[in-house]
């Protein structure tokens, strides 16, 4: 009885002109009839077709993911060999600002030798983003002190000819040095290399060589 009246709801010319096709009039008819109307065949096919699609796009997905991760380990690898390039760059460098301010080799107000003032000048001072005002006048010569602010660490001062001194920051020098060197790397090796404050001497491996750094 229920089919009957919902059958008056498909005008009599086109379930004529279906039935002469002989095609179910599944597209006019209401959802419950047309579940009845439907095939299993044809459900067969269309969820045989949307696995189909849902396999090839899995297979793409994967097949994409399987190429980004190459593609990134050939970045990562590229990255570890340019990390690996700066530091052999500054090492010495670091290595002896540390010995000067840290190694007791030197007292406060001592003037630098000859050969270490010249390297600190060279490969330190000049590249510090102020180091037109930090020279001044012209530099006398270097020494080291107490930072004015933060009484506990230890600086590099710079003695103009006209006898006035201003600290300088070796971490800044070798952060702009980088920066001007390696523009393509400088803000990755800076960010995992300048970070944190960690005393440390003698050598370290490239993981622990941030703390060399500070």
């Amino acid at each position: 009885m229920a089919s009957r009246v919902l059958l008056r709801r498909v005008p009599l010319s086109h379930l004529r002109h279906l039935r002469h096709l002989n095609i179910p009039a599944t597209s006019s008819l209401s959802p419950f009839l047309r579940r009845r109307f439907s095939s299993p065949a044809d459900s067969f096919s269309r969820s045989s077709l949307k696995d189909d699609v849902w396999s090839s796009d899995l297979g793409d997905r994967l097949l994409g993911s399987d190429a980004e991760e190459q593609l990134d380990e050939a970045d990562e690898e590229k990255w570890r060999a340019k990390e690996s390039e700066v530091w052999k760059d500054i090492e010495s460098t670091v290595k002896l600002a540390k010995e000067i301010l840290h190694s007791g080799r030197y007292n406060c107000g001592d003037q630098l030798s000859r050969e270490d003032e010249e390297a600190i000048v060279n490969k330190l001072l000049t590249y510090h983003p102020n180091h037109k005002d930090k020279i001044g006048c012209g530099v006398d010569y270097i020494t080291i002190d107490w930072h004015p602010e933060y009484r506990r660490s230890k600086c590099f001062f710079v003695v103009r000819r006209d006898g006035s001194g201003e600290d300088f920051s070796y971490r800044k020098c070798l952060r702009s040095y980088v920066e001007h060197k390696y523009p393509s790397d400088a803000e990755r090796f800076i960010s995992l290399h300048f970070t944190k404050y960690i005393r440390q001497t003698g050598t370290a491996s490239l993981k622990d060589r941030g703390a060399c750094l500070q």
